[in-house]
């Protein structure tokens, strides 16, 4: 069984159980530890057949000078590749927090022009909710993907453009980072990091947008996005250091959003290189 396009950018886990053997799906496992946790990959259940994303190490600039950064694009190709990825291959992505990481991924490829991906809502807890069956050992992979990696376009941006974008204020920058981070009221997790905000932007926590780690009904995600955003606005994301920004990108896809960017560096990098 082979299957074709798909139709959203989110999966349920009675979907993926259902189409687990499909030839040309890929199942990632995108978890990384929160700023707070410690960084390492501790010993864990996986949804069968799953292969490692390794987020940090092999799909990040590592050399950059921030955490999570970019890579390139013949680093992102030959590390997908590596993982059996081909062009014809359909992609879902998850995470054992719920959605946290996970639409990072989802959000890099198509960076690089790969649009086959989805997010499964709810991650790893909800497919172990479900009854569903885990494994203790990661699919090995004997044979390298075709996949083939496009110039990156606009959906990510960096210092420069958002500069730009503060001064014309022509995009709306929304926070996902929590309330009391965004209102400066706690000190930000990394340690050595200011608290602030960039200029001009608003708050969307990326936990207002779950529900126990499952992505709110549409519904639902609309009511909070007409609070900030009319449906042509051009958005812009931005959180710590780019991952749960792309949980907002996610949410406002879903909701038929288009002009959408997403801040690599995020409050990380601005507010290391921008003074109080």
């Amino acid at each position: 069984m082979l299957l074709s396009k798909l139709e959203k950018p989110l999966v349920s886990v009675n979907w993926l159980c259902q189409n687990l053997d499909a030839k040309n799906l890929i199942v990632l496992d995108a978890t990384i530890p929160k700023a707070t946790e410690l960084d390492v990959i501790a010993y864990k259940e996986i949804i069968p057949t799953a292969l490692f994303f390794n987020l940090k190490q092999k799909f990040s600039n590592v050399s950059a000078p921030f955490p999570t950064t970019f890579p390139e694009l013949k680093q992102f190709q030959h590390e997908a590749q590596k993982l059996g990825i081909n062009q014809d291959s359909l992609i879902v992505v998850y995470d054992d927090k719920g959605v946290y990481s996970s639409p990072r991924v989802w959000w890099l490829f198509k960076a690089f022009g790969f649009d086959n991906v989805a997010v499964l809502d709810g991650g790893l807890p909800a497919w172990k909710k479900a009854g569903f069956q885990v494994s203790n050992n990661y699919e090995t992979l004997k044979t390298a993907g075709n996949f083939k990696a496009k110039k990156p376009q606009e959906q990510m941006v960096f210092f420069k453009d958002m500069q730009q974008h503060v001064k014309t204020n022509q995009r709306l920058v929304v926070d996902a980072r929590s309330e009391a981070r965004f209102r400066c009221m706690v000190d930000e997790p990394r340690v050595g990091l200011r608290r602030g905000t960039i200029p001009n932007s608003v708050n969307i926590p990326f936990e207002n947008l779950l529900n126990s780690g499952v992505m709110k009904s549409e519904a639902e995600l609309q009511t909070i996005f007409s609070k900030i955003a009319k449906p042509n606005d051009a958005l812009t994301f931005s959180c710590g250091s780019g991952i749960t920004a792309c949980v907002l990108a996610l949410a406002a896809t879903l909701l038929g959003y288009q002009n959408l960017t997403v801040y690599d560096g995020s409050w990380t990098e601005w507010g290391s290189l921008i003074p109080e």
